[in-house]
């Protein structure tokens, strides 16, 4: 029987984060991943043509400038993870000509609203300033700390005018805040997209806090060269530096569980892998608990609480390109820079096209006409493509059940003409890109999502809806939103815990600290002086 200090199921992102953590506190690690490389999410591959690389499913990654482990494990300077941070973030092709533009710089931005409204341009500028200033001060330290129970809370940003401000928008919906601040059809449009983009209901309230943190990260997304594996690899690297070791390929079939206390955890083949002070899963609540515990180890009110647990009603439908050559697109008549976006929002004219995109999600449906996101990686990271040649990705909102169900996803017919559909709305807008300059293009469903990474049910990509009632000191519920379990030795770090998805590394991290204390090792890395800072202000 093998035996180690810790294992850790799943070797994404967070389960990464988490090992790296605790093998330099000294603690003998063990990562159990079913597919055969680690990295989950921050995967790339040439899954097209060879020579072009494709990130198949992280690539915007919007907390390098927060997140601890660039700075804890020098990411940037021992295992050279470098970004690159387009000036121009987003740029979408209005329908009379023209477009929009969101840089990282706030007046650049200002001007290109100003000519569509200056009303707009104004309040604009205000928004990033006041949505600057509530990322510094409270969403980003609160993204790296275990949430406090809701009152709590709210008693803490209630003491001062800058936590009552937040509190207040936390209590709207991204159409309220989109409504309250801006005018201009079109600019309602870029921003409500933009708001929404990551799982937020556009009439749901009580998340605008997380409006604003995917507002202000729409202007902070970082390309890291080389691809996104980069990341994995050094997490992965600094584990088996640490002793520690990462066994891809494992199939598991339960976690062992004594008198209410996990042991280990025991694969299909029988063997069984001791764990003398902690197993910790990255998994979501259902295959964690229901699966890998099972309900014989739990109460039954717990139990409840896991089936409760809701999944996104959308997914991704991702279309990786390997083309000649790199798009031109017909907005550098008015935006000379406009090839050099990170990112394209096209495919809708009217504000109403994108809501009735949303609603025809939540039937099942996908529009005909329904837009997306695009992304030309090589433009910004030459690296990702061969010489003269560029690698394209497509993104669209779709939802994982169709009117039939899933299973309409798998007939190559029906992918195929989702694929030819986007390729018609790239055309438009870049008329150099048509699908004799594709060499190979590659389409991933949702169900494909699913079968990629295991822990992305029904195509979730962030283990389970954003609500108020999933969020916080409530994800995954309120016994478990400290990465502890009612499982003594047993901890979550994924994605289902606080703060949630996206590459933020958030619950890894925050996980890893929990741990460390519990189990009495050293925690060798500082806290991060934003967090400090937020406490000092008493709002964390």
């Amino acid at each position: 029987m093998a035996k180690y200090d810790v294992v850790i199921i799943g070797a994404g992102p967070n389960g990464l984060t988490t090992g790296a953590y605790l093998s330099r506190a000294g603690l003998k690690v063990l990562l159990l991943e079913r597919r055969l490389e680690a990295g989950g999410g921050l995967a790339t591959e040439e899954v097209t043509i060879p020579g072009y690389l494709h990130n198949t499913h992280s690539i915007y990654h919007m907390m390098v400038d927060y997140a601890p482990p660039y700075r804890d494990f020098d990411l940037a300077g021992t295992y050279k993870c470098r970004y690159v941070y387009p000036s121009l973030q987003v740029l979408m092709p209005l329908a009379g000509g023209g477009a929009l533009g969101l840089y990282t710089d706030v007046e650049k931005t200002c001007q290109s609203i100003a000519r569509v409204s200056r009303h707009d341009a104004e309040s604009y500028r205000r928004m990033a300033s006041q949505f600057q200033e509530y990322m510094d001060a409270f969403l980003a330290p609160a993204t790296y700390v275990s949430p406090l129970p809701l009152l709590e809370q709210a008693m803490k940003l209630d003491s001062s005018p800058l936590g009552e401000a937040i509190s207040v928008l936390s209590e709207k919906s991204p159409r309220t805040i989109i409504d309250e601040l801006f005018e201009s059809e079109p600019v309602k449009l870029f921003f409500s997209y933009l708001a929404c983009q990551w799982g937020l209901p556009y009439d749901g309230d009580g998340l605008g806090y997380m409006a604003a943190l995917f507002l202000n990260r729409s202007a902070n997304q970082r390309l890291c060269i080389g691809g996104s594996h980069m990341i994995s690899q050094a997490l992965a690297k600094i584990v088996v530096e640490n002793g520690g070791m990462i066994w891809g390929s494992q199939r598991i079939k339960g976690i062992a569980v004594d008198k209410g206390v996990a042991r280990g955890v025991e694969l299909e083949d029988g063997r069984v892998i001791e764990a003398s002070q902690a197993v910790v899963s990255s998994l979501d609540p259902h295959q964690t608990f229901l699966k890998l515990v099972g309900e014989k180890n739990l109460t039954s009110d717990f139990v409840e609480k896991v089936k409760g647990w809701q999944w996104e009603k959308w997914s991704f439908f991702t279309v990786h390109l390997a083309m000649k050559e790199a798009p031109d697109f017909s907005a550098t008549v008015n935006h000379p820079d406009a090839n050099q976006a990170f990112v394209y929002l096209l495919g809708y004219d009217r504000l109403q096209d994108l809501l009735d995109h949303w609603q025809a999600i939540d039937r099942g449906e996908v529009p005909d006409r329904a837009g997306f996101t695009c992304s030309f990686p090589s433009v910004q990271d030459p690296s990702q493509a061969p010489d003269g040649h560029c690698s394209g990705l497509i993104t669209q909102l779709v939802p994982y059940n169709l009117k039939g169900g899933a299973d309409g996803w798998y007939p190559l017919k029906f992918k195929e003409q989702r694929i030819q559909r986007c390729m018609d709305i790239l055309t438009r807008h870049a008329p150099n890109i048509t699908m004799e300059k594709v060499l190979w293009h590659e389409g991933h469903s949702p169900v494909d999502i699913q079968n990629k990474f295991y822990d992305m049910r029904q195509g979730s990509i962030k283990q389970g809806a954003y609500t108020p009632f999933q969020m916080g000191y409530l994800r995954p519920n309120d016994e478990c939103s400290d990465n502890r379990t009612p499982i003594k030795n047993l901890y979550l770090c994924g994605a289902s815990c606080h703060p949630g998805g996206l590459i933020t590394f958030g619950p890894g991290y925050v996980a890893a600290g929990t741990i460390a204390q519990d189990l009495g090792a050293t925690k060798w890395w500082p806290e991060p002086e934003h967090v400090s800072q937020a406490r000092e202000k008493g709002l964390l």
